[in-house]
């Protein structure tokens, strides 16, 4: 479970800042070498499009890392989102833990 106080880094964030921009690769480049539309790297990177298994898969093949890394960045935000927003913390914490099994 994340204990940090501290929003871990987005999958915007890292695929602008340690990916795109030490490449000097532009959305347009990206989208290209992706097989996708521009469009869907600008969501990418602004944080209104999340990673599935199958954008981690291509984004592993264009950058030469393991689809993981994407899920895992992915994952962290989700958690770190979940667990810091008073309306899923209140449904969070009504669920009931069960006993443990015999």
């Amino acid at each position: 479970m994340l204990t940090t106080k501290r929003k871990p880094a987005t999958v915007g964030e890292i695929l602008v800042e340690e990916f795109m921009q030490p490449m000097g690769l532009t959305q347009a480049a990206l989208a290209e070498a992706m097989g996708v539309q521009r469009k869907h790297v600008n969501e990418l990177c602004n944080n209104r499009r999340t990673v599935t298994a199958a954008t981690a898969l291509i984004l592993a093949r264009v950058f030469g890392n393991s689809p993981d890394f994407w899920l895992n960045v992915q994952r962290r935000s989700d958690l770190w989102e979940a667990m810091n927003s008073p309306r899923e913390r209140e449904r969070i914490e009504r669920a009931t833990p069960l006993g443990t099994a015999a």
